[in-house]
């Protein structure tokens, strides 16, 4: 500490990093009286700068909320913020996507929208990345594969889902690039562009290292994505390019917020992107599509559909792929997706086992299907090998993990939330 020509103490601190608030701010956030909010400075509970050129003092965000908390927590709000972890209340400031009662929107450009309009997957990148949806159709550059892709595929099982060959890739990209650290927002956009580029070639990795380097010559996202899961482009891309808008972002679910937190430690692009895949990927997250494509396995035939969801339903299980929780009118983002799957003619098999799942469970009463499934029957619709439907949404999603680090990074504090200790139960020996 130190003194001030006035006598009162102020912290001695670096403020280049520090974000600053008015006494007003301050003492509105707190909920106090200004004598109270300097109170707490004396007693070096907050810190304070002066404010050049003037008589007043800015004082710390990070000092103010984590008084903040603390208060909170003594008055009995602990369990709300416990709660809000749980699809409660908003933790985090965000202007990039937003659920509400219209829907699903990105920088306030509904999703739903820009996918049946036919916007690029590239255009709503950088409308999620900058706030501005640009005019025309964006072509992003080829990035140069950093490594000889037989170095890795010959260590991939052949039968390696699409995701895992993401994750197992993520690492090298980043070894791979030794100025990944501390980049400014426009070298850290091009460098997202060459992750979701590379993401989109290596969904094909585990079958060869020619299907990614063929994959990487297409122009688009879409276009990749159609090439590395080995279907014809020319059909495939349009609908490929609107599961990839309808995955884009969806607020703080469970991979973005992984992402979000890495981001604030300081870690690179890479990392975040490692840390959201490796979330993605469990089963009540982008497993689901997984759950949902082994649940079509078991059904085997459209026939047995009904059947199947009975005695599911009569044991107590789980049908995977219905009701979600922000949406109890229904997920908008299935119905552009089942709109292609039902429009194939003739009807393959696979989207007829879809369809009568889906009817068996609406005759039941239970909530309509979420995007997942869209995912699954869009899959059945193009013929694409197990596990493409979570690929698809691995790499729609990235678009918003890279959102969510760029804001992050421009807000510049450590997520660390505190632990509600609570005494352990009693062990109880078995009988």
């Amino acid at each position: 500490m130190v003194k001030r020509s006035d006598g009162r103490a102020q912290a001695r601190f670096d403020d280049r990093h520090e974000e600053l608030m008015t006494a007003a701010q301050a003492s509105a956030l707190l909920g106090v009286k200004r004598a109270t909010l300097y109170t707490y400075v004396s007693r070096g509970l907050v810190r304070c700068v002066p404010e050049p050129g003037t008589k007043e003092n800015r004082y710390v965000r990070a000092d103010l909320e984590r008084l903040k908390a603390r208060h909170d927590a003594r008055a009995g709000h602990a369990a709300v913020a416990s709660g809000a972890l749980r699809w409660g209340e908003p933790v985090i400031d965000s202007s990039i996507s937003r659920v509400g009662a219209e829907g699903l929107a990105y920088r306030k450009h509904l999703a739903v929208e820009l996918a049946v309009q036919g916007r690029s997957f590239e255009q709503v990148a950088e409308l999620l990345w900058t706030g501005e949806l640009p005019d025309t159709a964006m072509q992003w550059p080829a990035p140069e594969l950093p490594f000889p892709p037989s170095s890795l595929v010959g260590l991939l099982p052949r039968d390696a889902p699409p995701l895992t060959v993401l994750s197992a890739v993520m690492p090298l990209l980043a070894a791979a690039d030794p100025v990944r650290f501390a980049a400014p927002p426009e070298q850290e956009r091009l460098r997202a562009r060459r992750v979701l580029r590379q993401l989109g070639a290596w969904v094909g990795g585990a079958q060869g290292a020619s299907r990614v380097a063929q994959a990487l010559k297409e122009e688009t996202v879409a276009a990749s994505l159609a090439r590395a899961l080995g279907v014809e482009v020319r059909r495939a891309v349009e609908p490929l390019n609107r599961a990839l808008v309808l995955c884009a972002d969806h607020e703080l679910n469970v991979s973005t917020f992984t992402a979000r937190v890495t981001a604030s430690s300081g870690a690179d692009l890479y990392a975040c992107v490692s840390a959201a895949l490796a979330a993605l990927s469990g089963p009540r997250h982008g497993g689901a599509c997984d759950r949902i494509e082994a649940l079509m396995q078991e059904v085997g035939r459209p026939e047995r559909a009904a059947t199947v969801v009975r005695e599911r339903l009569r044991r107590g299980e789980s049908v995977p792929g219905f009701g979600h929780p922000l949406y109890p009118e229904g997920d908008p983002r299935t119905p552009p997706l089942l709109e292609v799957a039902w429009g194939v003619r003739p009807e393959p098999t696979a989207v007829r086992m879809v369809r009568a799942v889906v009817e068996a469970m609406a005759e039941a009463g239970h909530p309509p299907p979420t995007v997942d499934l869209g995912l699954v029957a869009l899959s059945a619709a193009l013929g694409l090998p197990p596990g493409a439907a979570a690929a698809v949404f691995a790499v729609g999603r990235a678009a918003g993990w890279v959102a969510h680090v760029l804001e992050q990074r421009e807000q510049g504090h450590l997520l660390r939330p505190r632990a509600r200790y609570v005494e352990p139960p009693p062990h109880q020996s078995t009988p």
